[in-house]
Order: structure tokens, then sequence, then C-alpha cells
């Protein structure tokens, strides 16, 4: 009986990830929580921009202010993330870091109720620290929580999710911001509801020791960082991969905010919902062109795809550049430069595996430089 009891609890068999399964649907949700109210706090902040009435001057630069605090963090907190993945239990840290977004979101529903803009876009910054933090344990949790033959199964399920999260909130937000006009305290409510509910999610995460109860904390991340660079550069294929990555999510953020102002100034769009279906036709085509690639590849990595998503990623921004555009062909071309930029990514994201080797030959924590380097959301 004892010898069965163990076999159930044990990670590595089909009946051990039982306990390991619920807690990686825990981690589903909880992730998923995060990534959809990072995203609706985001563009109910840009939707409640371009509506306030200021000039195009200032409005560019609101939103371009909204674009770096979106991204800082990550440049400032990732080392940290992996610090605390590797010192502390990732359940512990992922508990903790949802207790963090709880006061974020009071914090934000004060500055919605008050309408206290730039109280709010302080948030949008506090955010990004809640996920540039949870990042490492997030994806370090998997192998903890899964047998190795289902880890593929699980990043796929967890990528999915967060490419949901990320559809749904960019919509959500901007029906949140014409919804609640004049009233946004509603909508710090929400923000708040949904903060409760990733905690509540978070206790369902299978509870797992620390990975490294003596690692010392690294104040210089930029020189740990610099360490990565100089050991990715001795592989040129890797460093090329690297490059190509992180210009393909440099340019899909520069996009996503290139969105709002060419649908206010060029499509004359005043409401912020039709705005958010932009949004959410280049995420469905990145998406799309991400499953195609992954098909066409044939369980190989296929560079030959990297070409032709880069000449589709031209194509269609020049065809974006017309005037006269209606909305639904702006939505088409949209798509297609989503579906061609994902016939550029997946075969630079296939490098992931390698990529890790090379990290784990360092001191950092490996999930925290991947979190730097490969942001997704």
């Amino acid at each position: 009986m004892e010898a069965m009891k163990a076999t159930n609890t044990t990670p590595d068999g089909d009946s051990a990830s039982e306990g390991g399964l619920r807690g990686f649907w825990g981690l589903f949700i909880t992730q998923f929580q995060g990534a959809f109210s990072d995203n609706v706090l985001k563009w109910l902040v840009i939707s409640l921009i371009t509506v306030m009435g200021v000039s195009n001057a200032r409005r560019d630069q609101l939103v371009s202010l909204v674009g770096l605090l979106f991204s800082v963090p990550f440049i400032l907190f990732s080392m940290t993330g992996g610090y605390l993945a590797d010192r502390y239990s990732k359940r512990t840290v992922t508990i903790g870091i949802k207790v963090f977004e709880i006061a974020v979101m009071l914090l934000a529903l004060v500055g919605l109720a008050a309408n206290q803009l730039y109280l709010v876009i302080g948030c949008i910054f506090l955010m990004e620290v809640h996920s540039a933090i949870f990042g490492p344990s997030k994806y370090g949790l998997l192998p903890e929580l899964l047998p190795e033959k289902r880890l593929s199964w699980g990043n796929g399920i967890l990528e999915l999710g967060t490419f949901v999260s990320i559809i749904a909130g960019t919509v959500v937000g901007a029906w949140l911001c014409t919804a609640f006009a004049g009233r946004q305290g509603w909508s710090g409510a929400v923000l708040v509801g949904l903060a409760v509910f990733g905690l509540l999610t978070s206790f369902g995460i299978t509870k797992v020791p620390a990975a490294d109860p003596a690692k010392v904390f690294r104040p210089n991340f930029v020189a740990d960082l610099w360490a990565q660079i100089k050991l990715i550069r001795k592989d040129r294929v890797l460093w090329l991969a690297v490059v190509g990555n992180t210009y393909f999510f440099a340019l899909a953020a520069l996009l996503q905010f290139i969105i709002v102002i060419y649908a206010k100034d060029v499509l004359n769009i005043a409401d912020p919902k039709p705005t958010s279906y932009l949004q959410a036709a280049t995420a469905i085509g990145i998406g799309l062109g991400s499953f195609a690639a992954g098909y066409l590849s044939g369980g190989k990595i296929e560079y030959g795809l990297i070409p032709l998503g880069s000449a589709g990623l031209t194509v269609f921004a020049a065809l974006l550049g017309q005037q006269g555009l209606s909305f639904a062909r702006v939505a088409v071309y949209l798509s297609l430069l989503g579906f061609f930029g994902g016939f550029f990514i997946v075969p630079l994201a296939a490098h992931d595996g390698r990529r890790l080797q090379v990290f784990k030959k360092s001191a950092l924590g490996d999930e925290s430089v991947k979190q730097f380097l490969f942001r997704r959301r």
C-alpha cells in the first residue's frame, strides 16, 4: 500500500502527475489572470489617453510613456526574479507576487476613481515589476510540476493561455474605457477582483522546495547580463537567433503603439474598441502563423521560413503605408503581417533549448536571462 502511495507522488510517472497536474492548472489559471489583468490595465490607460481630448503631441508622449514603463521593469527586475525563483520556493514567490498585485490594483482603483492618470500610469510600471519577477518562477515551475515527457505539452498550453489572455485583455481594456466612461472606479474594482481571484488560484499550485536556498543575490545585473551576452556570442547561430528574437519582439511592441496612433489619426476612429480589434487581428495572425510554421517545420527547425517571414513582414508593412485604406483592409493587412511574423519567430523560438544549455553554464538563474532577452508579453 505504501509503495502504491509512493508511486502516486513520484514526479516522474503519469500517475505522479495527478498532484503535479492539478498544480499545473493552478499555475495556468494564475498566469492567465495575471497576463489578462496586465493587458486590461495597459489598454484601459491607453484608451483613456486617446479619448481625453489632449493634443496629438501630448497624446503621443503619454502613449510612449506607457510603452516605456511597460518595458523598463524587465531590464531592472528580471534578474531579481531569477534570484527569488532559486532562493525560495517558486510557489511562495508566486503567492507573494499575487499579494503585491492586489496592492497595485487597489492603488489603480484609487487613481481611476479620482481621475489621477499619472497614478494609474505608475501602476502600469508596478504591474510590469510584478510580471518581471513572476516570469522566472512561472517558467521554472513547469519541470517541477510535470514529468519530462509532458514538458512540451505544458509549455505549449502555458504559451497558448498567455496568447489568448493578451488578445482578451486588449479588447476588454478598451471595452471598460467606454462601458464605465466617467466612472472608472468600477474598472478599478474589476481589476482588484481579478487580482484576488489570482491569489486564490495561486494556492492551488503544488508545493515545491527551493532550488538553491543558499543562492547569493547579485545586485550588479548589468555585469551579469553582459557575461551572458559574451557567452552567447561564442555560438554564431545562437547569437543570430538572439538578435532576431529581440528584433521581433521590439518590433511587435512598437507596432502595438503605432496601431493606436494610426487608428486615431489616419482611420479617424474615436472609439477605442475598434482599435482593440486591430490589435486582436494582429495577435490572431501571429497565432495562426506560428501554428502553420510549426506544422510546416515537421518536427525540425526549418530555417527557410525565416526569410519567407521577413519578406511577408516587409510587404505588408509597406502595404499598410498606403493612403485611403478602409478599416477592413487594415485589419486584413495586420492579420497577414502577424501571420508572417509567426513564420519569422517560430524557427528562432525553437532555439530555446539550446539557449538554456548555454545559460546553465553560468551562475545566473537561466530563466531570468530568458525572461530578459525573450520576453513574450
